[in-house]
């Protein structure tokens, strides 16, 4: 049923708590676990100016890929389930939806809210746009 499963993380504890619902389907299902981190970069601002963009290096967006991988991961047991993880760059309910898609995914696990700037909001902008558009069930975890 659930053989393929994406957790969106970004490292808060709405993401851990994800991933440890996400584990128990996997268990349970005999499914196997893609922990997707994706790393956004404003491009644009009210007074955007070309002159002072910044390019950050793929080594640097790989880097902190890594360190929110981890820091989700940290002190879970991943037990006998098979789980990859993968960075990309780009704005997070895209990409995120991309991978859905790209990956054949039947299940999206995601926190109800991540570290975006409203922090009340009822259900954070890129769980809201992921239940909206994914061809898939998406389960959001409080």
């Amino acid at each position: 049923m659930f053989k393929k499963i994406l957790v969106a993380t970004d490292a808060s504890e709405y993401s851990r708590r994800a991933l440890k619902t996400a584990l128990e389907l996997a268990g349970k299902f005999g499914g196997e676990i893609e922990l997707l981190f994706v790393m956004y970069i404003r491009e644009a601002y009210w007074g955007y100016n070309v002159a002072y963009s910044v390019l950050v290096p793929p080594e640097q967006i790989e880097d902190a890929g890594k360190l929110a991988l981890e820091a989700t991961l940290e002190g879970i047991d991943v037990g006998n389930v098979t789980l990859k993880k993968k960075v990309v760059q780009g704005y997070p309910a895209t990409m995120i939806l991309e991978e859905v898609e790209q990956e054949s995914i039947d299940l999206v696990v995601m926190g109800s809210h991540g570290y975006g700037p409203i922090a009340g909001s009822v259900l954070g902008s890129v769980s809201q746009r992921v239940l909206q558009r994914a061809e898939c069930p998406v389960l959001i975890v409080k």
